[in-house]
């Protein structure tokens, strides 16, 4: 018995020692093995990839943060593309001036029987010789009027003529040599949606030469304004007070209209007059310093449908005053008369009498059907020229 438990002593020690002796340490070298493995597999995938990230990523991306930061200094200023916009500004934004009236002064604190400034506006160099564009109300009144060159030189100014009707006026400097000039586009070609840029002065010479941009929003726009109605550009292009006067332009640089209108405080709602409508008044008055129209000399109010079935008279214009030895009165319309067709056509609103009569010209005679005192009768009336009243 102890023979046998000296044996399996022995047995389990010798066995025992010789497991520890001889398969440990080779299951430990092969774990040491496998560590050293994937150790050395890693950090040489960790080199690789590193390399690999320097090469493809970290110096490409750098490249490009670099470039862009540096993208000013290395590429010259004049080199880089403009936009349709910044080429329009640059090109007629030089032939934009200021304008501004100085009307008599006679309030408290003021030189007797100088000048104060009455307002500012813009204007639009249109000829080398000198000649400028603007609104009639922006010099309306005036006793003296200045222009103020890009770059600040004010220079006196002489008004050419002016035209109340479709608020225009053409003004001129002289000894200016080698002037910026805008050039006139076609407003006929003009399409709603077209890109419109509007360059002028808002508010005076403090922002003087600023640019805004928007599309036409609509086309003859019909505004009446001093009881004259005209037909206007509408644009969304910011258009504030100092802006009249002022171009507004498309993407190629030409003047399609000149800026006139802004309704109220509303945004986004400006008014131009066409450049077609402006091009014939421009040379007129640089060559008679007014403009000719038809005239019948009177006034009058429109009856519309409500006032005729109230006062038992017919739709129509209602004469309430007739200029001495006018074409009118000529003709033997009196106060009181109602006219109720011109030319045969048959006044339905206020401007249907003003639209009629600026279809024909000086000389002309035209057909009026009038109402007197409950019956109608016809005239004859040859229409005179608005410059000579």
């Amino acid at each position: 018995m102890d023979n046998q438990n000296n044996f399996s002593e022995n047995n389990s020690w010798e066995s025992g020692i010789k497991f520890v002796e001889e398969k440990k340490p080779k299951r430990i070298i092969r774990y040491l093995s496998l560590i050293l493995v994937v150790f050395f597999s890693g950090s040489i995938g960790g080199i690789l990839g590193g390399y690999y990230v320097k090469n493809n990523y970290v110096t490409e991306g750098t490249g490009l943060i670099n470039n862009q930061l540096n993208s000013n200094n290395s590429v010259p200023t004049a080199d880089i593309p403009k936009t349709s916009i910044s080429e329009v500004a640059e090109v007629v934004g030089p032939a934009v001036v200021g304008v501004t009236n100085y009307v008599d002064s006679w309030g408290f604190g003021s030189s007797w029987g100088g000048t104060t400034e009455g307002g500012t506006g813009s204007g639009i160099i249109f000829d080398a010789e000198g000649y400028i564009v603007t609104n009639y109300h922006v010099i309306e009144d005036a006793k003296k009027v200045t222009v103020t060159l890009p770059g600040g030189k004010k220079i006196d100014a002489t008004i050419v003529g002016r035209d109340e009707a479709v608020d225009l006026a053409v003004l001129k400097v002289d000894g200016i040599k080698n002037l910026p000039v805008a050039k006139f586009g076609d407003s006929s070609k003009v399409r709603v949606g077209d890109t419109a840029i509007a360059i002028g002065n808002p508010l005076g010479e403090e922002f003087a030469g600023s640019v805004t941009s928007g599309i036409i929003s609509a086309l003859n726009r019909e505004i009446t304004m001093n009881g004259e109605a005209n037909k206007y550009l509408q644009t969304d292009a910011a258009i504030n007070s100092g802006n009249s006067g002022g171009a507004l332009c498309n993407t190629a640089g030409e003047v399609i209209g000149i800026n006139s209108i802004k309704v109220g405080s509303a945004e986004g709602i400006g008014f131009a007059i066409p450049i077609n409508t402006a091009k014939p008044i421009i040379e007129e008055l640089i060559e008679k310093g007014k403009v000719s129209r038809p005239y019948l000399g009177i006034s009058y109010e429109f009856i519309d449908q409500y006032y005729s079935n109230k006062w038992d008279v017919p739709v129509g214009v209602g004469i309430r005053n007739v200029v001495k030895n006018s074409p009118a009165e000529q003709a033997g319309i009196k106060v009181e008369d109602i006219i109720v067709t011109f030319d045969g056509t048959e006044i339905k609103d206020e401007s249907t009498l003003k639209n009629t009569l600026r279809e024909h010209k000086v000389g002309d005679e035209v057909a009026a059907k009038i109402w007197r005192e409950g019956k109608y009768s016809e005239v004859k009336i040859k229409l005179g020229d608005s410059a000579n009243y």
